[in-house]
């Protein structure tokens, strides 16, 4: 099976009442659809908050091939095992956080609407990149609204994979996979779907495959 060109790439929601109801619904939710990725981003929540989180969503992710990366805490997703860590530009250095997790551990970096930030996470070790905001978002507060272009350029110049994120939802993400992301990094627009989390990931599924193959 070929690797598809763009993936889904889920975020946690911002808070988790019931780690056991939460567990459930991730599984039907992981079991709908072609995920590749879920980061753990929960916010300003204590270490053990983080930490029980993880305990339960790693195995169920993990058990699917999912990768889980965590969000902010080189030190904390070392600790816990996690496949990787994103860092914003206010967090630890990506070249630190590598030190940290270690050679086969997946290191993400926010790049907001900048190329030349985007460059030197790449040099710095960076997995991936991650560009946003596309689109209004409720999740958190973007400082920067980022154009598709900027995927386009960075697909057809640089190696490394690149992450859309910011308002994604099943109606706007074609566009943005036709535009060249490897990545579309979705939280509310699965978790807050009408019709529920599991019909969010198919549908986005169907929306990334006619955005790839519109691709040129």
């Amino acid at each position: 099976m070929t690797t598809p060109d763009c993936r889904l790439y889920l975020l946690t929601p911002p808070a988790i009442d019931d780690l056991a109801a939460f567990g459930r619904l991730l599984a039907e939710t992981l079991d709908a659809g072609d995920v590749a990725a879920l980061q753990i981003r929960l916010k300003g929540a204590p270490d053990d908050v983080v930490a029980a989180a993880a305990d339960v969503i790693m195995p169920i992710a993990q058990a699917r091939g999912v990768a889980v990366i965590l969000n902010d805490r080189p030190d904390l997703a070392a600790r816990l095992g996690c496949d990787g860590v994103h860092v914003g530009q206010d967090d630890m250095p990506c070249a630190q956080a590598r030190k940290l997790m270690g050679p086969q551990a997946m290191i993400g970096v926010t790049c907001h609407d900048s190329r030349h930030l985007a460059m030197e996470a790449a040099e710095a070790g960076a997995d991936y990149v991650a560009f946003g905001a596309f689109f209004p978002t409720t999740t958190k507060d973007a400082p920067t609204r980022a154009d598709p272009e900027i995927l386009t350029i960075w697909q057809e110049t640089m190696e490394i994979p690149c992450v859309a994120i910011g308002g994604v939802t099943a109606e706007n993400a074609e566009g943005l996979a036709a535009a060249g992301a490897d990545f579309l990094a979705v939280s509310a627009g699965v978790w807050s779907h009408p019709e529920g989390p599991a019909a969010a990931v198919r549908a986005l599924n169907a929306a990334i495959a006619r955005g790839v193959e519109r691709r040129g």
